[in-house]
């Protein structure tokens, strides 16, 4: 029987790509952490309901455009045919059960580490699979248990709300998102 393939899953709203989450897929490659990343786009986080999204389909296409030349990484968009809001633990079982062929790895950023025990079914998923996580500033790991490996990674200080912020200050986004991402904006008038 051949080894089940290594698929790192980033998640997030993606509202929008930045290069920061593409450092992110890239290190995890780069140190042998996995065999491929899918950038999963979540329809609806419930972490942070309320906020305003663009349309899913958007996000999904940005991811995909950007990422479409990066080998063994790609854009998911598993769960917009998942029930809402998109709770870990649900994606994860429905992913293991139609991919048996994988063995899936959570990546997330410190800052979500740091709530982890208030996720949904947090001790399931920290039981069931490995996970990754990766520096953000502001958020110390703390002690990292055993089945959690510390992305070794710079700190990126870019963040998708900085992004929106500074397309509706009329500000250049072009150093801190793929160029794909940056046209997309500019070219559907986006978070004006």
């Amino acid at each position: 029987m051949s080894k089940p393939v290594r698929t790192a899953l980033l998640g997030g709203t993606f509202n929008p790509l930045h290069n920061g989450h593409l450092a992110i897929a890239e290190s995890v490659l780069e140190q042998g952490l996995a065999d491929e990343v899918w950038i999963l786009i979540t329809p609806c986080n419930p972490w942070k309901a309320g906020q305003e999204l663009l349309d899913d389909r958007i996000r999904y296409e940005m991811v995909a455009e950007a990422v479409k030349d990066l080998p063994h990484v790609s854009a998911s968009d598993y769960e917009f045919n998942l029930p809402k809001p998109s709770y870990t633990a649900n994606t994860l079982r429905s992913l293991t059960s139609d991919y048996p062929d994988r063995e899936f790895i959570l990546t997330i950023g410190a800052d979500n580490w740091a709530k982890f025990g208030n996720w949904r079914e947090s001790d399931y998923i920290q039981s069931n699979f490995r996970l990754i996580v990766y520096p953000r500033k502001g958020y110390d790991t703390g002690v990292i248990p055993e089945g959690v490996t510390l992305l070794n990674l710079p700190l990126l200080d870019i963040s998708s709300t900085q992004i929106r912020q500074l397309v509706k200050a009329g500000e250049s986004i072009k150093k801190i998102v793929p160029a794909s991402v940056a046209r997309t904006i500019a070219d559907l008038h986006l978070y004006l």
